[in-house]
């Protein structure tokens, strides 16, 4: 995959141990980078262009990109969970909600399959 591509999937985020917001190192990891460098350059480059401008886009950063999971992500399945739950933890909390009601009336169905009075009689005439 490309990194483009990764990047336009929500592949980099904020570092959760970053010294203001986390993005110097989280850009800084995701492209494999020294941390010290790039807080280096944009300090440089805040010096140069002013305070304005890099300040403005580093805070636009900052909104953009998503915190660092707590959890280290496995596979695609949790990390559309993850992006998901950044974008809208309501409708994340709703899925989670929708999956474990579709999973009790699974459970209950067995229950009351293996419950009812002819499983009783099949089990002891099968015996």
């Amino acid at each position: 995959m490309r990194r483009v591509d990764k990047i336009l999937r929500g592949g980099i985020y904020r570092s959760r141990n970053g010294m203001i917001l986390g993005v110097c190192r989280g850009v800084a990891e995701y492209f494999n980078f020294s941390v010290f460098w790039t807080r280096a350059i944009v300090i440089l480059l805040l010096f140069i262009t002013g305070l304005w401008p890099i300040t403005g886009l580093y805070f636009v950063a900052a909104l953009l990109m998503k915190p660092e999971p707590v959890i280290p992500i496995h596979d695609d399945e949790e990390q559309e969970f993850y992006h998901s739950y950044v974008h809208s933890r309501r409708g994340a909390a709703e899925r989670l909600k929708r999956r474990f009601k579709n999973l009790e009336r699974r459970i209950q169905r067995m229950e009351h399959t293996v419950t009812q009075r002819e499983y009783d009689w099949e089990s002891k005439l099968n015996l």
